[in-house]
């Protein structure tokens, strides 16, 4: 469906649009901070998942955000959809993850994100990733992506953002990124059938920025992972040049809510040459 009053010019890269999504995840990346110094409370989701007070408290100031600025767009949000998912999808829709990688966040590691993603005809449009310990912001952009250096409570400048442009991958070696903590066999196998320089391990939508930034080449996910926990991510590296596919080659798409918005196996590659590093 689509909101009538929604206005169809709508650019979520025009600069007081972009500014203001990037504002929103610093400053929930600022309130997951003082959780994260003061330490929380570990809870179990129905599909036991962890959860904590920080995770809804900042998909609370993220929903808030975007019902001010941008009122006709539907915004999707994990914690609520641990609770109740939607009976329809709108043809535009926000997908917020607040706080990706919750493991990490409450074992005070630093590979933890704050998701903006932003799903027009099922494929991302526009997506912004925060990862407070780090202090990186980066988002989309019409031709490529970006990457700006900040503190959650730093003055924010989108204008002064470094540009992010994929390179093609080097056939004869490569920079392997994997999930820290969902890595099994699968992974493992297709690891194996690659020319690989080296590997990285890593958490949450981090994974979609280094490969975005140039500091790895391929990124296979098989395994489940939720629509909320990609598209911010997908929107960010293919903005810069890579390419975010099925198994079978086709684009990752959004809008699953027949299957509960969780997502088939994928691959994430800087370029679409990486299959020249088969063996």
């Amino acid at each position: 469906m689509t909101d009538p009053e929604f206005d169809p010019s709508f650019d979520p890269h025009a600069p007081q649009f972009m500014q203001a999504f990037c504002q929103m995840a610093l400053h929930a990346g600022g309130l997951i901070m003082q959780h994260y110094r003061d330490g929380v409370k570990t809870e179990k989701k129905a599909d036991k998942s962890p959860v904590t007070q920080a995770d809804r408290d900042a998909e609370v100031l993220l929903e808030n955000a975007l019902a001010e600025l941008v009122p006709h767009i539907q915004v999707i949000g994990e914690e609520a959809c641990s609770e109740t998912m939607p009976q329809q999808l709108d043809d535009m829709f926000f997908l917020l993850d607040p706080l990706d990688g919750t493991r990490d966040f409450v074992a005070k590691k630093d590979n933890f994100t704050v998701n903006i993603g932003l799903v027009h005809n099922h494929y991302p449009i526009a997506g912004v990733i925060y990862a407070p310990v780090h202090e990186k912001l980066y988002f989309s952009g019409p031709d490529c992506a970006y990457r700006l250096l900040i503190a959650p409570d730093g003055k924010l400048d989108i204008s002064q953002a470094e540009r992010l442009t994929t390179q093609k991958a080097d056939a004869a070696g490569l920079r392997i990124i994997a999930s820290r903590s969902h890595r099994g066999e699968k992974t493992d196998q297709m690891i194996a059938s690659l020319n690989v320089k080296s590997t990285i391990a890593a958490a949450s939508s981090y994974k979609f920025c280094l490969l975005a930034e140039g500091t790895a080449d391929f990124y296979p996910r098989y395994g489940r992972t939720m629509e909320w926990d990609t598209a911010a991510g997908q929107a960010i590296l293919e903005a810069a040049g890579g390419v975010v596919t099925t198994e079978e080659g086709d684009r990752f798409s959004y809008g699953k809510l027949a299957r509960g918005l969780d997502n088939p196996s994928f691959i994430a590659a800087a370029a679409d040459n990486w299959h020249d590093a088969l063996k």
